[in-house]
């Protein structure tokens, strides 16, 4: 029983303040838990509710002093119409073969992903990850996880070369994007918002309510596209409520 009970009340631990990643001078704090267990999936999910993010086995969330500019935002799909931008990047990609793999890491999406870091996040906090790194970000789930893989046509019956990919899990109310990345030499595809526009599709075929984004930063440009998926909901303290 002590097992048992032990995986539906999870331990809450909170780590050393170190600096923001998105917002200069300040200090960042996250509490985070551990998933595991039978009950791994269903409190992924309730925390994912309250404003938690995964990776790996872990669920965190942002617990700043101070601060509470990291906002859990989740569009909803259900209510969601394409704007006539958004139309055009789905034209724009309309040849690309998608297709849904099992949670295991693979050296031609890790050089992907390479490619990805080095062109657009060279010097963050992921810029020295390794193959052992991506392997574990992928195949160290306790959840419902997948990938979806967006590859260019092939030929002679061949796949073609990945130019995007998306690790997400699948929740009971919708997709929640842990991480995407994309080729950097494809900017006139728009590739990040082709992934989340394809997402919000995906979850609509399933009759699912939401697609899960992470954290919205008022004032970080790194943020900023986030808002161009309306509807959206933010979680705020009275609940989720729509921007």
């Amino acid at each position: 029983m002590t097992e048992q009970h032990n995986a539906r009340v999870p331990q809450f631990f909170l780590t050393p303040g170190g600096p923001c990643p998105y917002l200069p001078g300040r200090t960042e704090r996250k509490v985070f838990a551990r998933l595991s267990g039978t009950y791994a999936q269903p409190l992924s999910e309730a925390l994912t509710h309250s404003g938690f993010r995964r990776s790996q086995s872990i669920a965190y969330r942002p617990a700043c002093e101070g601060c509470q500019a990291c906002v859990s935002v989740r569009i909803m799909a259900d209510e969601f119409v394409l704007s006539r931008n958004q139309r055009r990047i789905l034209r724009r990609n309309s040849d690309l073969v998608r297709s849904e793999v099992v949670a295991e890491a693979t050296r031609e999406q890790f050089s992907l992903l390479r490619t990805y870091l080095d062109s657009r996040h060279a010097g963050g906090g992921m810029s020295d990850m390794g193959l052992f790194d991506y392997v574990a970000m992928v195949e160290e789930t306790p959840v419902d996880t997948q990938i979806v893989e967006y590859r260019r046509p092939g030929k002679d019956g061949m796949p073609g070369a990945l130019i995007a990919c998306a690790l997400t899990d699948v929740l009971r109310d919708g997709m929640s994007m842990v991480y995407s990345f994309f080729h950097p030499g494809e900017d006139a595809r728009s590739l990040g918002s082709y992934m989340i526009l394809d997402h919000v599709r995906d979850a609509k075929s399933r009759g699912l309510p939401h697609v899960y984004l992470g954290y919205w930063v008022e004032g970080s440009e790194k943020m900023a596209y986030k808002t161009r998926f309306r509807p959206m909901e933010a979680l705020g303290r009275e609940g989720w409520i729509r921007l």
